[in-house]
């Protein structure tokens, strides 16, 4: 079941980078490159961190091919994307989800305490949006949008909490994968977010 949803994940996130290097007027190959980070690059800067080594990416050179290919289709099918809004949420959820629990599992073989499992799931979930934004130059969207880092956590938490439970893989799996999704399309339905900092210009260091 995560493999699957890693490949969506990967092919939807890699389609989200390619409208953003394209709204920035990105040459084929800023495009080609912006796709391939959003898409993997969680899972790489996890797998630095964690000295988990070869990057996992370099043992699947597939995933590149995948990556690169699909946001350059983005560029063929472009005016039609915004048909398919609706659809990019619901596979940008499950990658959510899928890259926090691969996170989680990669975090725990190595043998890490579990605050760094919790940081690794959310590293993987989070950071290939994270650096796509930034190498676009705008806030980074995981950090200011209906509830996204939160959930990751939350389903880094549920996922862990069950394991202490004893609860079998599968159904621990199915269990925090479903919360986490249901959590993730309810606050992009009702557009729920955490409460916002908001300081004085006088307040900056």
């Amino acid at each position: 079941m995560l493999t699957l949803a890693y490949l969506l994940a990967i092919t939807a996130e890699a389609m989200t980078g390619a409208l953003a290097a394209g709204r920035r007027q990105m040459d084929l190959f800023g495009v080609s490159m912006i796709a391939f980070i959003t898409a993997l690059g969680g899972g790489t800067v996890r797998d630095i961190l964690l000295g988990n080594f070869p990057v996992n990416w370099t043992k699947h050179p597939e995933y590149i091919y995948l990556t690169v290919g699909a946001g350059l289709f983005t560029l063929v099918i472009v005016r039609w994307v915004h048909k398919l809004r609706q659809w990019f949420l619901v596979l940008d959820a499950i990658g959510l989800v899928a890259f926090t629990l691969i996170g989680c599992n990669v975090g725990l073989e190595l043998g890490y305490p579990v605050p760094v499992v919790i940081m690794a799931g959310i590293i993987t979930g989070i950071f290939g949006g994270i650096l796509r934004d930034l190498l676009c130059q705008r806030p980074p969207e995981v950090l200011h949008r209906e509830l996204y880092a939160s959930v990751s956590l939350i389903v880094a938490l549920m996922y862990l909490q069950l394991r202490h439970w004893g609860v079998n893989q599968d159904s621990t799996l199915l269990a925090a994968f479903s919360v986490g999704l249901l959590l993730r399309m309810c606050a992009l339905r009702w557009h729920w977010r955490l409460p916002t900092v908001q300081l004085p210009v006088t307040a900056a260091p």
